[in-house]
């Protein structure tokens, strides 16, 4: 039963009838492919030549922004959800639970390495921390993984190592700090003394549906999780999307490339650049590597840790867990963080 179900209510008090669920999902997935489809349409027919005053290009930019976040995101959200679905399904029951260290503490230093194993960007982690949730980890452990693991995989170290090799401790400023921060913030909410309160209505019901599946056969419950994951991840990530590209037409690079000589500021600058571009971490390496030439080593460090952790993305997807209190302060606290690292990095040189 997972950790999150101690402070529970009676289930008769709790429970939201199964086709309610299902229609409010249902809904928000065609919402979200329609904005999708929306995207697609204004990319076609917007005219190339700038006309309106600058208008049709915007929207062109916005529209291509927007479904290059959701191409680049959405296999490794696929891959989260079966990956969930194969720790809550097929794994013999207690089998991870077992193998972890009993001391909170090793349990999260060991859960933050998990991400070694598993070459999955911080969109797929979403589900994938849902579902470890719902196997028995404690809100705290899940949210170690979550933020470690982006930056931790084996893909996401080879191509920073490719991008930036051993040049101005970019690459160890990296894996040391994401390791740090993701246990940080787990030590911290460990200390929650009503864990359940961090998570929405919606995702405690799916906890407790989980505790009565009925015995359903593995394949068939399989289906069924992987219909409700891909119903809760969806519309979050098509909002995501749309939000990214909007903010990026919307805020000028000039101003923030401007900014990249002054230590504090670059740090500050390239922060709010990686909340908005909402790239995947297996890749904003070679992104940010255009930019080494303008910005100090320590604002190429807070884009690499903020971004995989905190973005309007994967605000979106943990919306879909978390409640909106529980992120403000996530976001903030490992802001704070990643601030910290990064004026290290430049005053450090």
């Amino acid at each position: 039963m997972p950790a999150v179900d101690k402070h529970k209510q009676p289930e008769h008090e709790h429970r939201i009838p199964t086709r309610a669920f299902t229609s409010k999902s249902a809904a928000g997935l065609v919402v979200g492919l329609a904005l999708v489809a929306l995207f697609a349409v204004v990319r076609v027919l917007a005219p190339s030549t700038p006309e309106n005053f600058g208008l049709p290009n915007a929207a062109r930019d916005f529209a291509t922004l927007s479904i290059s976040v959701v191409v680049e995101s959405l296999p490794f959200v696929f891959l989260g959800i079966v990956l969930s679905i194969a720790v809550q399904v097929w794994l013999p029951e207690g089998m991870l639970l077992r193998r972890l260290p009993r001391s909170p503490v090793l349990r999260r230093l060991v859960l933050s390495l998990l991400g070694m194993l598993l070459p999955v960007c911080e969109c797929g982690n979403v589900p994938l921390a849902r579902g470890l949730v719902v196997k028995g980890l404690t809100v705290a452990e899940s949210m170690t993984f979550l933020f470690a693991a982006p930056i931790l995989n084996p893909v996401t170290i080879v191509t920073t190592a490719q991008a930036f090799g051993w040049n101005n401790g970019i690459l160890v400023s990296r894996v040391l700090g994401g390791f740090f921060i993701a246990n940080l913030v787990g030590w911290i909410y460990s200390r929650h003394p009503r864990p359940g309160e961090l998570l929405t209505t919606r995702f405690q019901e799916t906890c407790n549906l989980a505790d009565h599946d009925g015995g359903a056969g593995r394949v068939q419950r399989s289906v069924q999780m992987f219909s409700q994951e891909t119903r809760a991840m969806m519309p979050a990530l098509f909002i995501g999307a749309g939000m990214a590209g909007l903010i990026q037409v919307a805020v000028s690079r000039e101003v923030l490339v401007a900014l990249g000589s002054n230590p504090v500021w670059s740090v500050l600058a390239l922060m709010l650049l990686a909340f908005v571009v909402a790239i995947c971490s297996n890749v904003d390496a070679f992104f940010i590597l255009s930019f080494g030439a303008t910005f100090m080593p320590g604002g190429i460090v807070a884009f690499l840790v903020f971004g995989p952790m905190i973005d309007v993305k994967m605000l979106a997807l943990m919306r879909t867990t978390f409640t909106a209190k529980t992120l403000l302060q996530l976001s903030l606290l490992v802001a704070l963080c990643a601030a910290v690292l990064g004026l290290a990095v430049n005053y450090g040189h």
